[in-house]
């Protein structure tokens, strides 16, 4: 059954561009949620944070996985930044639809500050998912359509439900 996930980690481009390879992914958009400026742009999205929609298949990955992915490919631990991104934009997050989202969410960093592998504690806000706006075309597969396009997101560490890494 097809299901989604809103999720923000830093720049949408860079984010989109590794979750977009995971399997059981079906297709990401890139926009902006969790602020208050209705239709949001790229110059004008203040209180948004860059996020990333995205649709799985969950017989063939679930919640879980694909949160064990998020929580490796970028810093949770940093506070309204991501490398050279710094504001509220680029603040980790987990936009729920429902309250069984909610609680995987919570479970799951509690996983991944009982793994010690960074050195401060998760700051990732549970936002609830109000709105979602798709962010302009050109934002859309960015890194796609510019191979060699700034990215500030990598996979640090390996899963934190398998093999410890």
């Amino acid at each position: 059954m097809e299901k989604k996930i809103v999720l923000a980690g830093g720049c949408f481009w860079g984010m989109e561009e590794l979750i977009r390879s995971q399997p059981g992914i079906l297709d990401t958009t890139v926009g902006y949620t969790g602020g208050k400026v209705i239709k949001p742009t790229y110059r004008n999205h203040e209180g948004h944070a860059e996020a990333v929609e995205i649709v799985y298949d969950d017989t063939k990955t679930s919640l879980v996985v694909i949160l064990d992915f998020f929580f490796r490919i970028h810093n949770p631990t940093t506070v309204d930044r991501q490398g050279n991104d710094i504001g509220s934009s680029y603040r980790s997050a987990i936009f729920y639809a429902n309250q069984e989202e909610h609680d995987v969410a919570i479970d799951f960093i509690k996983i991944v500050n009982k793994s010690e592998r960074w050195t401060y504690p998760v700051v990732t806000t549970l936002e609830p998912l109000a709105k979602f706006y798709p962010a302009e075309e050109y934002h859309q597969d960015y890194l796609q359509k510019n191979p060699g396009g700034y990215t500030c997101h990598r996979v640090y560490f390996g899963s934190y439900i398998g093999k410890s890494s």
